[in-house]
């Protein structure tokens, strides 16, 4: 056979594999908390369902959150304490109409939009039993009350609970992107006064988010402020076989007015671009599933950075990843980059290629900037017509946008990744870092780090029971409190939870920039709660900083019996930790006999050579060295089994023997009388004083 041919077909898939499994970039948690270990306010209302959608009012102290026909206004504090409620049903003819092609459980009203109008009121849009309706409601004196003016929702909210939306208020004006059919089929990026409905712009998308940017703020030449959408969608320009999944960024200019004689009140700067967060050097394994938007409001918008989650779509063993994108590099390729068009090589084949033809002046797609007021182009309206013929048809860019890096940030196999959220907070060196959560659809939430490109995942907190996924992610800065919903429910968790870390020694190789040792206390706490100088060390988790203390393990003793095994229990709550065993102050060397468990240590056949005192220990490395910490302490006790303690067991057991026999007895006695003396039956004196049995009637 063929060298080459050999080491291709057989040699090259497991060494891909392999390095696929073992990838540098998947961050193992170094700590998992169980559902019953996690600290968290709770909160269910009984008969609804699909906690969805959610509002910050931090100003209020509420946390406004959408269920199913339901409104309710939670205390952000404690989102156990409700303080009103709105109940807002589907009724009528769209019930009717609907359950003649939908499952009950559809043809609800599914609150799905939630946006801050002022300070008191909200603008709520629902499903209503695939009749979208929207209203204003207010919170008044503690109340939430809804106003009577109802009006259409189509095109404003989701029509389908089960087809992703995304929407954002901005200026009063709401910009929305749906599906205005019944069928989910025809897609809608509408504002107040501009409205796209034709299928042109997408290709069977699933909307993801949407995101305000305002570019305009200290802009040299007058730009526009920018809405950055972001979808999958069929991938149009991808020669493949199959019909994979595109990820997408769209982006229009606020004061867009749309056109005069071409693009009539239709977008005229929705400009698209392809995503590319390569797992594995392929641009196409996974697809956009979540982002969210990071500013430092001490920086410029240029250095805002979008973060994104992205789920496998063809191998459902793949990982899912979450990929960081640079907003200048973003508006870069929508100001600069070249244009993908469509070429029809035959009447039924085509393929899209860069463009390579002149393009019209104003650009097709910018925003109206001072260059072209001073042209005397003050809005959309005013723009060349052959402009807008051309990004009718011409709204692809070339250059897909690649992440930060060239790389995904994290990478992690099996519960597929589908919310995040990024806090950005300061450690005690004084540095900012920005802190991520992400949510899974197992119920769990990673809380990861980058520490200038290195990736740290401190833990991974069972939120919900496993299987449900979290359907909604937020949080507050007030509150320093991550909320997240469910189908079933909304839990309430803190950003850190510093008191899992019993040691400095853990504390300090948690890595956690909101966590620090404070060794006037002897305890983990949280940098916001303590002004004292704390020991911290996030980039490299230098345990060496901890004070020498005296172990304070308590012994527990563990005894057998000569020839016995014995199990001591002993598990480590750090994953990236290994166990070290010594007996009496010296190593202990395993053997067949004494046989090192994840959880422990077993003793087969004991002797009383293996009585002694045990110590097992955690030994976890970091960039400064390796550190030990004593987790458990034995006395352990090998008994001979002819000493007195055997002979007190045997004596024991011979006591229990003789109480078997006088029952076995017992109940042998009690079946001879039952023969004797049948059931039915009785014993009755004759004149003499003797027993006779007669027949009971």
């Amino acid at each position: 056979m063929n060298l080459l041919l050999f080491i291709t077909v057989f040699l090259l898939p497991p060494l891909v594999a392999t390095l696929e499994k073992h990838s540098p970039l998947e961050s193992v948690p170094r700590k998992h908390v169980l559902l019953h270990g996690v600290k968290a306010h709770r909160f269910h209302q009984e008969g609804v369902l699909n906690y969805t959608s959610m509002l910050l009012m931090e100003d209020l102290g509420l946390l406004v959150l959408g269920a199913r026909e339901a409104v309710f206004a939670l205390d952000l504090h404690d989102i156990s304490k409700g303080k009103a409620s709105v109940r807002w049903e589907a009724m009528g003819d769209p019930v009717r109409n609907c359950l003649v092609t939908k499952a009950e459980v559809l043809c609800k009203n599914y609150i799905m939009v939630l946006h801050r109008i002022d300070a008191h009121r909200i603008y709520v849009c629902g499903t209503y039993a695939f009749r979208p309706k929207c209203v204003n409601m207010t919170y008044v004196d503690g109340k939430l009350t809804l106003e009577q003016k109802v009006e259409d929702g189509t095109r404003k909210g989701p029509i389908d609970p089960d087809k992703r939306s995304a929407s954002i208020l901005v200026d009063d004006k709401l910009y929305s992107a749906t599906f205005k059919d019944f069928h989910g089929k025809q897609a809608s990026f509408c504002r107040s006064g501009i409205c796209n409905t034709e299928n042109r712009l997408f290709n069977d998308p699933t909307f993801v988010s949407m995101s305000f940017v305002p570019e305009s703020q200290n802009s040299p030449n007058g730009d526009d402020d920018k809405i950055y959408l972001f979808f999958s969608e069929e991938a149009v320009e991808c020669k493949c076989n199959s019909n994979l999944l595109a990820s997408r960024v769209a982006r229009v200019c606020k004061g867009d007015q749309g056109g005069n004689r071409v693009l009539q009140k239709k977008w005229t700067s929705f400009l698209k671009a392809r995503i590319d967060c390569p797992v594995q050097k392929n641009q196409w394994s996974n697809v956009i599933e979540g982002s969210y938007l990071l500013c430092d409001p001490q920086q410029q918008w240029q250095n805002c950075v979008f973060y994104a989650i992205f789920r496998p779509q063809q191998d459902t063993d793949g990982p899912s990843a979450v990929c960081g994108y640079s907003l200048s590099d973003i508006s870069r390729v929508f100001s600069e980059g070249n244009y993908k068009t469509e070429k029809w090589i035959t009447s039924i084949f085509s393929a899209w290629h860069p463009y390579d033809e002149k393009v019209p002046s104003p650009r097709p797609g910018a925003c109206i900037t001072n260059t072209d007021r001073e042209q005397g182009i003050n809005d959309t309206r005013d723009q060349n017509p052959d402009t807008h013929e051309f990004v009718k048809r011409t709204f692809l860019m070339d250059e897909a946008i690649q992440p930060i890096g060239g790389k995904p940030l994290l990478l992690r196999r099996g519960a597929t990744f589908n919310h995040i959220i990024v806090t950005q907070t300061t450690a005690a060196d004084g540095q900012k870092y920005n802190v991520m959560f992400v949510s899974t659809e197992d119920g769990t939430v990673l809380k990861s780090v980058n520490y200038n490109g290195e990736i740290f995942t401190i833990e991974e907190m069972q939120i919900f029971q496993p299987g449900v996924p979290i359907r909604t992610l937020t949080f507050s800065s007030i509150t320093n409190q991550l909320y997240a919903g469910s189908h079933s429910g909304v839990a309430q968790i803190p950003l850190a939870s510093c008191d899992r870390s019993s040691s400095c020694v853990d504390c300090v190789l948690s890595r956690d920039p909101h966590c620090g040792w404070d060794k006037s206390s002897g305890k983990c706490v949280a940098l916001t709660d303590s002004t004292r100088q704390l020991i911290q060390s996030v980039r490299d988790g230098n345990a060496n900083l901890c004070p020498n203390t005296q172990d304070s393990i308590q012994t527990t003793e563990q005894s057998t019996w000569s020839g016995g095994n014995l199990k001591l229990r002993c598990p480590l709550t750090s994953n990236l930790a290994t166990v070290s065993w010594e007996r009496d102050n010296h190593p202990l060397k395993l053997s067949d006999r004494l046989q090192q468990l994840d959880d422990g240590l077993l003793i087969l056949n004991a002797s009383g050579t293996d009585s002694g005192q045990y110590k097992c220990l955690s030994v976890e490395r970091s960039k400064t060295g390796q550190f030990s910490t004593s987790v458990a302490r034995f006395n352990v006790k090998i008994t001979a089994r002819t000493d007195s303690g055997m002979m007190a067991a045997i004596q024991g057991l011979g006591v229990v023997v003789a109480l078997l026999a006088c029952l076995i007895g017992l109940l042998f006695w009690t079946i001879y009388k039952q023969q004797q003396f049948p059931s039915g039956t009785s014993k009755k004196k004759d004149s003499k004083g003797r027993g006779q049995v007669s027949e009971l009637h």
